[in-house]
Parts: structure tokens; C-alpha cells; sequence
């Protein structure tokens, strides 16, 4: 550790934190027409580009929220960091649903890639709450549940690409549906230059959210916020910043398939900041040294998702307030799950 960054003062932790905060927006933004053109250049698609490149990009500043808290011994700032990106990123879809006024975001980007990858999540999410109720076994201190996580994400991402190549099932076209159709500029793009700007902008984000671990850990010792209260509303939000403007600059550039695919696939990524995190952690199994309050964060995401999922299945052309009904629920769940936080003991 930097000696300056652990001796920061509140005013200066709270300059750093929005600093960061800055820094991920706009390089979030910046990465959406990158990924875009690599999905066109490289014959990726939107559904697998969004998961793969998008996701993990975006997510890598909370990665590292995340495993920098475990490594200092701050597994519930770790776990809440985790566990609330996911449910904040899926809230920050229907904020992307709003921006799409012709039609339901979930109708119009109709793809069976989004409902492979909404399945996965759902399986990557019971895992981390099995291991939260199992016994407390671990072989060097990572609980088996660990490794599953992993093996389960690559599994379903070649389970993903298998049925984007022979797909048993296709959504109904309809006049709102908007084909996933590779850009003629894009095409004359420079691979070269399109994978180094993604690795920069990539850096970038790693960068900051190591900065934000370091002035979210002030900011809870000196407020009195508590871990999960910083992890779960102010890092995982922050860090989640990239999902929203890449999702909502998507839209824009009409690319919606990759708006849901980079949500939907950045959360299936981000359930591997929980087995980083134990892996990092040296007290032990990760997922029993967190309280309920964060646990619950688990369910609510299971929740979120499920409904995502029958809003997929479902596609509801205009619900109320012209979005659907899957993100009038989303942003239910999550309201209640910041209010029972808050409230808390």
C-alpha cells in the first residue's frame, strides 16, 4: 500500500472517490464504441462481445474494489462491493429501457445469447449462496465453492457461443426487433488499433478501482457507514458506472442487443469477484464471513434476474410508463433492498 492513501483525510477520500467516479464514467463511455466496432471487426457478434469484451472490461475496476478489500482483510466491503454491482447493474437496465422509447429494451433485443446468459447468472448466483450455507470447509483457505464459480462461467460462456452457431430456438421478429447487423465502417477498421484502445481504456478502469478500494475503506471507517453500506451503495454503484453509460450509449447507437448482452454478461463476470475474493481473503471461507445484510443482496439479484429473464421470455411491447413490467419490478427489488440495508442494525 501507498503510506499517503492510508492516511487520507475524509475530505480528501471523498475527492479521490469522485475523482474515480469520473474517471470510470467517461472511460465507460469510450469503451461502448470500441466493443461495438470489435464485435462488427472481429465476427464476435453483440450478444458475445457484450458479455465477454464489455463485461469484463466494465467490471474490472470493481474487480479490483473487491479483491483489494479481501487482501486487507475487508471481506464484507468485498462481498457487498460484489454482490450490489450486480444488482445495481440491473437496475441501471431499465434506466436504458427508459432511453429506448420506441419499444420495450427487452422486446426489441430479442436474442437467445441474452437468455443463455440470464440463465447462467441465475446458476452462478445460487452457487455463491450454496456456499454461504454450507459447512465452512477449505483447502488453503478457498472454499470449493470457489473454483465451481469459475468452471460454471467458462462452461456456460462456451454453452453461449455454441447456441449463438446452431441455435435451437429464435425469438419472433417484430417490427421494434433490432437485428444484430454487422457496421460497414466498423469492417475497415484497424484491429490492431481497436484491441490496444480497449487494453488502455481497460487499464484505466483497473487503475481507478484500486484508488476507490482505498478511499471507500476511509469513507466507511471515518462516517461510521459500516462495509456493507459503502459497498453496496456507493463502490458497487460507482463501479458500476461503465454498465449504465455503455448500456445507455448503446441504445443510442442502436446497438441493443449489446446493451442487454453487456449487463447480463458483466453480472455473470462479476460473480467471479466473489471467488476472487476468497482467493485473496486469508481469514477463511469468504462467504461465511460476511452478515445477512449482504447475503440478501444474493436473493435480490436471483430475484432481479428471474424477472429480467421472464421479461426476455416474455416481451411486452409498452408496460407502464412505456417501460416493462420486468423493470417496474427490478427497481421495486432493489428500493427494498436499499431501504432494508439502510435500516439495518
Amino acid at each position: 500500500m501507498i503510506p499517503m492513501l492510508d492516511d487520507l483525510s475524509l475530505g480528501m477520500a471523498f475527492a479521490l472517490f469522485g475523482g474515480c467516479a469520473l474517471v470510470i464514467g467517461v472511460v465507460g463511455t469510450r469503451l461502448t464504441g470500441i466493443v461495438d466496432d470489435l464485435a462488427d471487426r472481429t465476427g464476435l457478434g453483440e450478444a458475445i462481445a457484450g458479455a465477454v469484451l464489455l463485461g469484463m472490461a466494465t467490471s474490472l475496476s470493481g474487480m479490483v474494489v473487491s479483491v483489494s478489500a479481501a487482501l486487507a482483510d475487508r471481506p464484507t466491503l468485498a462481498m457487498s462491493n460484489a454482490l450490489g454491482g450486480i444488482a445495481v447493474q440491473t437496475l441501471f437496465l431499465t434506466i436504458a429501457d427508459i432511453t429506448h422509447r420506441r419499444a420495450n429494451l427487452e422486446h426489441a433485443a430479442a436474442s437467445l445469447g441474452n437468455l443463455m446468459q440470464a440463465g447462467l447468472l441465475l446458476c452462478l448466483l445460487s452457487l455463491v449462496l450454496v456456499g454461504r450455507f454450507a459447512p465452512e470447509w477449505t483447502l488453503w483457505q478457498v472454499h470449493p465453492i470457489t473454483p465451481l464459480l469459475l468452471i460454471g462461467y467458462l462452461f456456460g460462456l462456451r454453452l453461449v457461443d455454441r447456441s449463438r452457431d446452431n441455435p435451437m430456438w429464435r425469438p419472433a421478429q417484430t417490427r421494434e426487433t433490432e437485428p444484430d447487423v454487422p457496421d460497414e465502417q466498423a469492417m475497415r477498421r484497424s484491429a490492431t488499433r481497436l484491441w490496444l484502445s480497449f487494453a488502455a481504456l481497460a487499464a484505466m478502469l483497473g487503475i481507478s478501482g484500486w484508488l476507490l478500494e482505498r478511499s471507500a475503506a476511509v469513507i466507511a471507517d471515518q462516517t461510521g457507514l459500516g462495509q456493507s453500506v459503502v459497498g453496496a451503495l456507493m463502490t458497487a454503484v460507482v463501479t458500476s458506472l461503465p454498465e449504465l453509460v455503455t448500456s445507455v450509449a448503446a441504445v443510442r447507437r442502436g446497438a441493443l442487443t449489446l446493451a442487454v448482452a453487456g449487463i447480463i454478461g458483466g453480472n455473470a463476470f462479476d460473480t467471479l469477484f466473489v471467488a476472487a475474493s476468497d482467493i485473496a481473503y486469508r481469514g477463511g471461507s469468504v462467504y461465511h464471513a460476511i452478515p445477512d445484510t449482504v447475503a440478501l443482496w444474493v436473493a435480490l439479484s436471483m430475484l432481479m434476474t428471474g424477472i429480467l429473464l421472464v421479461g426476455m421470455i416474455h416481451r411486452e411491447r409498452q408496460g407502464p410508463a412505456r417501460i416493462g413490467f420486468e423493470s417496474v419490478g427490478i427497481i421495486a427489488c432493489y428500493l427494498a433492498g436499499a431501504l432494508t440495508l439502510l435500516l439495518a442494525p
